[in-house]
């Protein structure tokens, strides 16, 4: 009995003394368990690594949900946008991670970065329809996608991160994103407007653009074929004419009864006064006639003389040069009897004077019947003149106030047209509801390390491999120490042989 408990305390103390050698001669006795252990977890470690690791990337961007926004009116002056202060519920955040996975945007998302263009092993299942094929291809994508992007809110905020990962080039989960968040913001501006709005307004604008073009070309047509540019201000210019015109009628018209009367009173005039008055009055006797008759006589008698010395008295010459003596006899005694008075005449001068009145007063007259013709003829051309002005003025007018209410339709859409680009711009600025806080990036490096990957593999492998050799050992049943063989059978070992020697 002492004896066996002496045994026991010799064993007892083994195993108090148990080395590092003892610790690690299990693992060097099932070495090939530990180095197959440690390969297969490294080796696998190596493969997930640089298979998967160094060509899994992933993009991530974020996004702010806000209450939301009041536009600013877009105007010349300051404004402000009036922003709410009431915080945003789980309820929204929700609602935009819903919308941020709509199976819509996933297809536009897939067919925008052509991920049912790649072909795969599956595609002898799809129906022959090119059409039918590449909408299940795309349906499949978009499926893919709505797993693999993942959107979720961060705790504790109003912000949603979204990130999506894929095997292969890093420009595809990049597109992936970068396509997401504009058609999400698109979205989101279809559902806060009108859809096609700015479009609207622009074509409006446009086409209000032209027709004021049309009108302003008719009236600038208008003025060239017509040769006036101001009808209205030339209206009142020749208006301003005709009435001195009138009045310069008026005028003449009145110089020419003025004229006439004086006319007549003129030839009364002229009439009660001689044209000729007696200016001196000469008495003259009559000596000298009686010398010429005297004369005249004796030429008379010298020539019947003459005559009757070749004729007879009864001879009518003879009879002749008879009756000529006598009746310078007759004469002759009538001139002594007589007494002549010369009269000196002139042109009476108030004769002249009115003589000269009346011609200037007629000339006077034509010259004013000449003018009243010319003023009629004028004042008719003026009035004329006034009358087409007019007619032009009211024809300018339309075409002016068509001009005004064209440039005030286009302004109007035009103000419109930038209030909606205003708004869009604002939109894809990221001002409203919502907003990229932090856009997609392109990853330049793999999500996962893989030499951190390889690094954890390595040591799993070490951990593996160390688990592998004592799990061998616990279930290996030979005994491999003369203390095993002492602790288990309970009887004292004598001896001991080394395998190798045995």
């Amino acid at each position: 009995m002492s004896q066996s408990t002496t045994q026991i305390k010799q064993q007892d103390g083994l195993f108090s003394s148990v080395t590092l050698r003892d610790l690690v001669a299990p693992l060097f006795r099932h070495r090939k368990f530990v180095l197959g252990a440690f390969w297969c977890i490294f080796l696998c470690s190596l493969a997930v690594a640089w298979l998967w690791a160094s060509r899994y990337y992933v993009s991530r961007m974020q996004v702010v949900v806000q209450q939301e926004r009041s536009d600013p009116a877009v105007s010349a002056g300051q404004s402000a946008a009036i922003t709410s202060n009431k915080p945003v519920t789980m309820d929204q955040v929700a609602s935009e991670i819903a919308l941020l996975q709509g199976q819509d945007m996933l297809r536009k998302v897939a067919d925008a970065c052509g991920l049912g263009q790649q072909p795969s092993f599956t595609d002898i299942l799809l129906p022959e329809d090119p059409k039918l094929r590449q909408e299940i291809k795309k349906e499949r994508a978009a499926a893919s996608l709505s797993k693999a992007i993942k959107a979720q809110a961060i705790t504790t905020s109003d912000v949603i991160e979204v990130k999506y990962g894929r095997l292969g080039d890093p420009q595809t989960p990049a597109c992936v994103l970068q396509n997401l968040s504009k058609f999400y913001l698109e979205k989101h501006v279809q559902l806060q407007r009108p859809a096609g709005s700015s479009d609207f307004f622009a074509q409006e604008a446009e086409k209000y653009q032209k027709e004021l073009s049309d009108s302003e070309a008719r009236l600038i047509e208008f003025g060239q074929k017509e040769g006036v540019a101001a009808p209205d201000v030339l209206r009142t210019s020749v208006a301003q004419q005709t009435a001195t015109a009138i009045a310069n009628l008026h005028q003449a018209q009145e110089a020419v009864a003025a004229d006439e009367s004086r006319i007549e009173n003129l030839k009364k005039q002229l009439a009660s006064i001689p044209e000729r008055s007696v200016t001196a009055e000469v008495t003259t006797p009559s000596s000298l006639l009686l010398q010429n008759l005297q004369s005249t006589l004796l030429a008379a008698k010298i020539k019947r003389t003459e005559l009757a010395v070749k004729y007879d008295p009864s001879y009518p010459l003879v009879r002749e040069a008879d009756e000529e003596i006598a009746k310078t006899e007759a004469a002759i005694a009538d001139a002594e009897k007589a007494q002549y008075v010369n009269h000196t005449t002139d042109l009476d001068p108030t004769h002249t004077v009115l003589k000269q009145e009346e011609a200037k007063a007629e000339a006077d007259v034509v010259a004013q019947k000449a003018t009243v013709a010319a003023l009629n003829q004028s004042i008719r051309s003026l009035q004329a003149k006034v009358v087409d002005l007019d007619a032009k003025a009211v024809k300018q007018g339309a075409l002016q106030r068509e001009a005004k209410a064209n440039e005030g339709t286009y302004l109007l859409y035009v103000n419109k047209r930038d209030q909606e680009r205003t708004s869009d711009a604002l939109d894809k600025m990221r001002i409203g509801n919502v907003a990229i806080a932090v856009p997609p990036n392109l990853p330049l490096v793999p999500a996962h390390s893989p030499v951190l990957i390889s690094i954890i593999g390595f040591a799993l492998g070490i951990c593996s491999g160390i688990a592998a050799g004592y799990l061998a050992e616990y279930f290996d049943p030979s005994f491999r120490t003369p203390s095993e063989v002492a602790a288990t059978l309970s009887i004292p070992v004598l001896a001991s042989v080394p395998r190798q020697a045995a």
